[in-house]
C-alpha cells in the first residue's frame, strides 16, 4: 500500500492563483475524498499526482520519495503507481470495450493471453462480463463509467485517483459506483483520492474528507467530524444553503 505527501503545492494560471499551499496526506490503504466548489482546483491536485501538470512550488512525495523535480526514469516509475478514471469515463469511442481494457495493458508488452485474462477478470470484477465486443456508444453511462474502472484497475494501480465518479449517474448507479470504490480499496489494497462535489457519495465512501476553497486545504476530518463541524465554510458546503462565507455566483 502507498502514501502520499503533497507539501505547500502552488499553481497558477497566468494571473490566476488556483493552488495557494496546498498541504494533504493520504494514508496508505485510505479513501480519501476531497470536496469543494467547481471550479476551485481539485482537479488540478490530480493532474499534479499523475505528471500532467508541473508545480509552480511545493512537493508531491510518493512512499517518501519526491516526486516532482525527479528525474523522468524516477517520476516516471511513480506515475505508473496510478490509475485514473476520468469524469467522463474517457473511452476510445472508436475502440471496443475489450481494447479499451486492453489498452495500457498492450503499452506494457504483456503477452496477449495474459492480457485476455486480465480483461476478462476486470470487466468481472467491475459487473460487466460479457461486453468486450460493445461500444463505449452502446453502454448506458453507468456501464461506461465501470468499464473506465476497469480499464484503471486492469493495470493493477496502487494508487486510484477518481474525478467526480457519481457525476452524470442517477442515485442508483452512484451508489453502484461507490460500491466499487471501496470494493477495489478493498480487493487491492488501493490508495484512493475521490474528487467530487457529491456530500452523500463522500460520507458513503470517505475514511476521511478534506475541504479546498480558495486554493488551500480548509478542512480534513471523518466522516462524523465533517458533519458535525461548525466551521461555516464546512456547514454550508454540506447543507448547500446560499448564506455563508462561500459566495454564490
Amino acid at each position: 500500500m502507498t502514501k502520499i505527501d503533497i507539501k505547500n503545492l502552488h499553481k497558477s494560471f497566468g494571473s490566476k492563483s488556483v493552488l495557494r499551499g496546498v498541504n494533504l496526506s493520504v494514508n496508505s490503504g485510505e479513501i480519501l475524498c476531497v470536496i469543494g466548489k467547481s471550479g476551485t482546483g481539485k482537479s488540478v491536485i490530480l493532474k499534479h499526482l499523475v505528471g500532467i501538470l508541473k508545480p509552480d512550488e511545493g512537493s508531491i512525495s510518493v512512499d517518501e520519495i519526491v516526486m516532482t523535480n525527479s528525474d523522468e526514469k524516477i517520476k516516471n516509475s511513480i506515475i505508473s503507481k496510478f490509475g485514473i478514471l476520468f469524469q467522463g469515463a474517457a473511452l476510445f469511442d472508436s475502440m471496443n470495450i475489450y481494447d479499451n481494457v486492453a489498452f495500457g495493458l498492450r503499452r506494457r508488452s504483456i503477452e496477449e493471453n495474459e492480457v485476455k485474462r486480465i480483461v476478462e477478470e476486470s470487466l468481472y470484477n467491475v459487473g460487466l462480463p460479457g461486453v468486450e465486443n460493445k461500444r463505449p456508444s452502446e453502454l448506458s453511462g453507468g456501464m461506461q463509467k465501470r468499464a473506465g474502472l476497469a480499464r484503471a484497475i486492469a493495470v493493477r494501480p496502487e494508487i486510484m485517483l477518481y474525478d467526480e465518479p457519481t457525476t452524470g449517474v442517477d442515485p442508483i448507479t452512484a451508489g453502484v459506483v461507490d460500491n466499487l470504490i471501496i470494493q477495489m480499496r478493498d480487493s487491492f489494497n488501493i490508495t484512493s483520492i475521490v474528487v467530487t462535489h457529491d456530500i452523500t457519495s463522500a460520507y458513503r465512501i470517505a475514511d476521511r474528507i478534506a475541504m479546498l476553497y480558495e486554493g488551500e486545504i480548509i478542512f480534513t476530518g471523518t466522516v462524523d467530524e465533517t458533519k458535525n463541524s461548525e466551521n461555516p465554510y464546512i456547514k454550508q458546503f454540506i447543507e448547500g444553503t446560499v448564506n455563508g462565507p462561500i459566495q454564490v455566483i
